[in-house]
């Protein structure tokens, strides 16, 4: 049986941690900051874990973690 493929998108853009959560990026974040408040800008900052609904979606994506 050959192995299954990773999304090349997926594995770039999100990490799974050890307790088996989807770590991402934050949204909003690429471009545009003008716009945007500094409050919105603060909380922003870092990492975010992804709902159950879209890792679970995200996991399908990459079999290996």
């Amino acid at each position: 049986m050959p192995k299954m493929k990773t999304k090349s998108s997926a594995k770039k853009r999100f990490k799974i941690t050890a307790t088996g959560k989807v770590r991402s990026s934050q949204a909003g974040k690429q471009h545009g900051m003008i716009k945007r408040t500094n409050k919105q800008l603060r909380n922003q900052r870092g990492t975010t874990i992804l709902s159950d609904q879209d890792a679970r979606i995200v996991k399908k994506y990459m079999p290996y973690g």
